[in-house]
């Protein structure tokens, strides 16, 4: 199912942005050039957008411009201002990051190391989210990571979505290089979908608050 779009004029009129405004936060990077969706009305060109990921976006910059700088801002959204985080076994379990059940399946799939980079990290949130909502087994898991190793390198840079899918007690597992429309036959039942990009920020504001509460556990034993 495509996602819901809103007008341009619309999302102007209902957030209270300008019109400068959205094009400076685009030419910021702020938002996706691929966000910008140009489509043919009755009244000519106009400009949408898929309306649940603006509104949050546009209600994100708002919350922080005043304490952000547009280019730290531009960092924050970044995909790949998070490719430098690493964190140990140790760290991910204590501050809840992952559940204790994926680190083991991880570490079944060969993960020996206890440092795990930004693309371990990603694939481990992934499939944490689907286990704990009970959407997969362990067999399935693995079919998970080794899709998410194999593409790692090219997820980053697009509007990527995972995609869980069953028909018949057999699973598939893939990722389509842009969020586009998706028609199965009757027989395939969608398990999970989930955007790239919105696992990456919702990981990063986990990891984020995690070290928050770090910072304010230690300050209050100090």
């Amino acid at each position: 199912m495509e996602d819901e779009l809103i007008a341009k004029k619309d999302l102007l009129e209902m957030t209270g942005i300008s019109y400068g405004q959205l094009y400076r936060w685009k030419r910021k990077q702020l938002i996706p050039e691929a966000w910008f969706i140009r489509k043919a009305t009755f009244t000519g060109q106009e400009t949408f957008f898929p309306k649940v990921k603006i509104l949050k976006r546009v209600q994100s910059i708002s919350e922080m411009k005043d304490t952000l700088s547009l280019d730290e801002l531009a960092e924050r959204f970044s995909p790949q201002s998070v490719t430098k985080i690493v964190l140990t076994e140790a760290e991910l379990l204590d501050r809840n990051i992952v559940s204790n059940v994926t680190l083991t399946i991880f570490k079944e799939f060969g993960s020996v190391h206890n440092r795990f980079d930004f693309h371990d990290l990603l694939a481990m949130f992934l499939l944490d989210h689907m286990l704990r909502a009970g959407q997969m087994n362990r067999a399935e898991a693995k079919d998970l990571l080794n899709v998410l190793k194999e593409s790692s390198h090219k997820i980053y840079d697009k509007n990527s979505c995972l995609y869980f899918i069953r028909k018949m007690g057999v699973s598939m597992v893939f990722i389509a290089a842009d969020d586009v429309a998706l028609y199965f036959d009757d027989g395939v039942k969608v398990i999970d979908k989930q955007l790239i990009s919105a696992g990456v920020e919702a990981l990063k504001a986990c990891i984020e608050k995690s070290s928050r509460d770090e910072i304010s556990k230690e300050d209050v034993q100090s």
